[in-house]
């Protein structure tokens, strides 16, 4: 499958994500400019952008209020980002893609107050478009991350060796942004109410498709390219989907279970990672990825003769075929 390039896809709204990382740039420059190493990083590990070129592209199919969409897409972003700084504490990471995390350099209570910065600035932003019903889903899907991550906290090993629990966690914590991505440039884009719910399904189904293929590449991606080990995920103690897939595989394997349950004196992470990867479990995973993704783009089928969907469509090819 062709990588389709960045900067093909922005193309329509490349103009407004400038705007966007101005805004970006200015929160940070102006705002923290007394702790200068906390402006790097944030700015850093939340990469491509895909979150908020999905709001300003799915704006641009309709109505196209570009205030309004960008203040949402930096608020999309800032939400983000957020998330990213409050997950590396939650799983004591030390790095995200190559650059040193706000915990390891300042301590969990710095990065703590930081994440909540963040998506202060984020609320505020989605609070500028003057909009209750965006601002609405933001809040609803602060609470729906925010809940999944206890729950995940919470569960027990054994659910989360269940492919169910899996899904529901990756649909709380990757997902639910990109559906609100998607569903608030339809909503500011005064799109008719069947198309607002083509793009919270289409956002929805992407996400899980994204963050599917991210736990793939966690095992095949490159760690100059991904900037960190391979298996980072499941030394953080997270099993996803090409680990539980390797499971149903070889589920009398107890090495593998002690393994997975913390106990790793006879089998270590990159054992488990050449198991992964030798097995056909990346193809499988692929395979329910591309489910996901079929999913999405069905779902605005029925609007390819009044909209331009080709976008939408050059997203989910570029997510299905990253490399980092």
């Amino acid at each position: 499958m062709e990588l389709i390039q960045l900067s093909t896809l922005y193309s329509p709204v490349q103009s407004e994500l400038v705007k966007v990382e101005e805004g970006l740039q200015s929160i940070y420059r102006e705002d923290l400019k007394k702790v200068p190493t906390l402006l790097s990083y944030p700015l850093k590990v939340a990469g491509k952008r895909l979150r908020p070129a999905l709001t300003l592209l799915t704006g641009h199919s309709f109505v196209y209020d570009a205030e309004r969409l960008i203040h949402m897409a930096t608020s999309v972003e800032l939400f983000h980002i957020a998330t990213l700084v409050h997950d590396d504490i939650v799983d004591k990471a030390q790095f995200r893609r190559g650059v040193p995390t706000v915990n390891q350099l300042h301590g969990h209570n710095v990065a703590v107050l930081l994440g909540d910065y963040v998506f202060a600035r984020a609320a505020e932003m989605v609070c500028s478009t003057g909009n209750l019903q965006v601002v609405t889903l933001f809040a609803q899907t602060l609470g729906i991350i925010s809940k999944g991550e206890l729950q995940q906290n919470f569960s027990s090993s054994e659910s989360r060796c269940q492919k169910q629990h899996y899904f529901e966690w990756i649909g709380n914590k990757t997902a639910s942004l990109f559906r609100m991505a998607c569903e608030s440039g339809a909503i500011l884009g005064r799109a008719p109410s069947d198309a607002v719910n083509a793009m919270r399904e289409y956002g929805w189904n992407i996400g899980l498709a994204f963050q599917i293929v991210d736990d793939i590449l966690d095992f095949t991606g490159q760690e100059s390219e991904m900037g960190k080990p391979v298996g980072s995920d499941l030394v953080q103690g997270a099993l996803t989907l090409p680990v539980i897939l390797l499971l149903e595989h070889y589920p009398d394997d107890k090495k593998l279970r002690n393994a997975l349950d913390g106990k790793r004196a006879e089998m270590d992470i990159k054992q488990i990672a050449e198991m992964v990867i030798n097995s056909k479990v990346i193809d499988e995973c692929y395979s329910i990825a591309l489910s996901y993704s079929s999913r999405a783009l069905q779902s605005i089928q029925p609007f390819s003769a009044a909209n331009n969907i080709q976008p939408f469509q050059d997203m989910a090819q570029y997510i299905l075929s990253r490399k980092k």
